[in-house]
Parts: structure tokens; sequence; C-alpha cells
């Protein structure tokens, strides 16, 4: 059976665009797209084991792993500061993979959530060519998705409950509802409108206009 193009469009690579904030400051700051992203792998991973036993073999499943690894042009941005003081000091962080490309039927993106604290940083110097940065996190606990609002800005440059990049306030109300977002449902699995990505330019903006 032909798949239908239109209705279920390839997802480019370039739409998946990685935002990130310091978890103690969810209250007051809307997360940050990492600027200049140039790789995002996104490993979420389940081992089993199977145990023989007099009636055959029981499979075991373990807790649910997931590998976070990004790779972006070295900058002196808010949000590259504060990977590298995550990795430094033990700061927790929110991650988003925003994806650009798909939206419910209110606009807003699909995306995944998760926390964790960078365990790596790896920062290369040739002298040819830009530096550029590998981050690698540990996600703690389960990934979740929901749906993301961006701003009028990062349109045109681009438990855990699932939250929206916005700023959560005094009183977050951990019901998937917070940072102006929609948790995702069991009925929202096939669904998405394509969004026209050439209504706008280059998803990830530019090192001095992050954070602003």
């Amino acid at each position: 059976m032909a798949v239908n193009t239109t209705k279920y469009p390839a997802i480019q690579g370039k739409n998946l665009v990685l935002f990130a904030r310091k978890l103690a400051e969810a209250k007051e700051k809307r997360a940050m797209p990492i600027p200049y992203q140039t790789s995002l792998d996104f490993e979420p991973q389940r081992d089993t084991k199977a145990d023989a036993t007099k009636d055959g073999y029981v499979s075991k499943e373990s807790p649910l792993q997931t590998d976070l690894k990004f790779e972006f042009v070295n900058n002196w941005s808010e949000i590259a500061d504060k990977l590298q003081m995550s990795l430094f000091n033990g700061d927790k962080m929110e991650f988003w993979i925003v994806n650009y490309q798909r939206r419910n039927d209110k606009g807003q993106c699909f995306a995944f959530y998760m926390r964790g604290t960078v365990t790596e940083d790896d920062v290369d110097g040739d002298p040819d060519d830009v530096s550029n940065r590998k981050t690698t996190v540990s996600i703690d606990g389960k990934t979740t998705i929901g749906w993301a609002s961006l701003t009028d800005e990062e349109e045109e440059e681009f438990a855990y409950v699932f939250r929206g990049v916005g700023a959560i306030g005094d009183t977050p109300k951990e019901d998937g509802t917070d940072g102006n977002g929609t948790p995702w449902k069991d009925a929202d699995a096939g669904t998405g409108v394509a969004y026209d990505t050439s209504k706008a330019t280059n998803p990830t903006g530019t090192a001095d206009k992050v954070g602003q």
C-alpha cells in the first residue's frame, strides 16, 4: 500500500530542534534553542533478559534508558554556557526535542521532554575549522511526549509530566499544560498537521539572538 506522503510526510532532520533550560530556572525563564546544532541523537532503549525455567523461557525487561547526544558549533550563548555548568556543577537540565514540522490542530509542535545532567562535553579546536562541541546527557527517569507552543520569534527563527517551553510561573500544575503545553493523548498517535516550513527561516536562529 502506498504511503500518503501528504498526510504523513517524511520528517527532515533539520526540523528536529533541541531546546534546553536549567531546571532551577523553570519558574521565570523560557527554554532556549541550542545555537548552531549540527547533529542530534535520541536513543531510548529497554534491554530484555530471558531466564530459563522448567516451563520455558521467561523474559524480563529492564527500566527504560535514554541516551541524548548532540553536536553544535562552539559559542558563548547563555544556554551553551549552562550546558557546561551542568557538567561542572551537576546542575539538572530540562530538554525538549521539538519537531518543527509536526503540529496539532492548535499549531503546537510535537515534542519529547526529558530531564538530565550533562556527563560529557567535548570541545575540539582544530586550527583550520570552527570549534565544535559534542555533548552527552544522562537522562533521569522516562521521557514524555506532548505538544509545545513556540513564540512568534521562535517560529520565525524556527512523574515527568510534559511541559511546554514557556516559563511555568510560581505554581506549576504538573498536568501537562505548564509552559503553555498540551499533554499527549493516546488518540494523538498517527495525527499531525504538516507545517509548511518554508514560511520561516533557520529555526535555530543565531547565537546573538538566543535568550533575548
